[in-house]
């Protein structure tokens, strides 16, 4: 059993990414939907910001499995695995939200982020290797 000191702070963290993925599901369901006519979102922009919440709250279950694992099981692994989603969440989803609604705010600019989206998929798959590892570990 741990008592690990970071773990109200981690499940205040987790509370906040799961809030903020409802709200920016709920706001690409109604707000950015409605602006398909105008052109400014296209349905496959539309698609790849749903792409983005749906990574988005996995992860934060995924990280939320994490601190209920480590309870019990304490395991550098599984630090490194709550790290990884957490990054993999503000690098993929985040960039992805950024990219889908630039024409929204006229920020062109923001292509630039195009690459950033693949690390953050790696960071995911990294982190549930690491969750991998860490049940290979205990066995």
């Amino acid at each position: 059993m741990t008592n690990d000191k970071n773990l109200p702070k981690q499940l205040i963290t987790i509370g906040f990414l799961g809030a903020i993925a409802v709200a920016l599901g709920a706001l690409g369901a109604h707000a950015l939907k409605g602006k398909l006519e105008t052109g400014l979102i296209t349905p496959d922009l539309l698609t790849g910001f749903d792409t983005g919440v749906k990574y988005h709250m996995y992860h934060t279950f995924a990280m939320l499995a994490v601190v209920l694992l480590k309870i019990k099981y304490d395991s550098k692994f599984l630090n490194w695995a709550y790290h990884l989603f957490f990054w993999g969440i503000i690098l993929f989803s985040g960039s992805l939200y950024f990219l889908c609604t630039r024409n929204l705010y006229g920020a062109d600019w923001l292509k630039f982020l195009g690459p950033v989206t693949p690390i953050g998929g790696i960071l995911f798959v990294a982190g549930w290797l690491c969750l991998a590892i860490s049940a290979i570990k205990k066995a």
